[in-house]
């Protein structure tokens, strides 16, 4: 499905990805953040479309472009049972410090929600590094 929203205009291209964060404080009073801030906090999108309208945008001190994005597949890792591609699962930042682990972005990362739900498009096989000894997936979800 695709999105509308804005973005910086040195961001604004075609195949950039980025996670959406949510809105900061001074987007509350911008006229255009009906059409700016309304994407999901935590999610993985690509810009599939730069469209010629800008907009000046406070946040980054320069014009926004409208752009067209979609949800895009990112890396998860979710406990063993709840890995079957095709099916949804409520996921979010595991707690753990364990820095030096190789799936500590896709597990605990400050990017991650604290709660949200995935379809899981694909597993990888066999159990996923956990340094502290969790039972864990690889898995790409939307």
């Amino acid at each position: 499905m695709v999105e509308i929203t804005l973005l910086a205009h040195d961001q604004a291209k075609v195949g950039a990805e980025f996670v959406y964060m949510g809105g900061a404080p001074i987007c509350r009073t911008c006229p255009y953040r009906h059409a700016c801030l309304t994407l999901d906090p935590g999610r993985r999108y690509v810009v599939s479309k730069v469209r010629p309208v800008q907009h000046p945008c406070a946040l980054q001190e320069s014009s926004a472009n409208v752009v067209e994005v979609s949800v895009a597949a990112r890396p998860l890792v979710v406990e063993s049972m709840s890995a079957v591609a095709g099916s949804f699962v409520e996921t979010g930042r595991y707690p753990c410090n364990r820095l030096d682990c190789s799936n500590w972005q896709a597990c605990a990362g400050p990017s991650l929600p604290a709660k949200q739900r995935f379809r899981i498009q694909s597993v990888e096989p066999g159990l996923a590094e956990c340094l502290i000894g969790r039972k864990l997936k690889r898995v790409e979800a939307v």
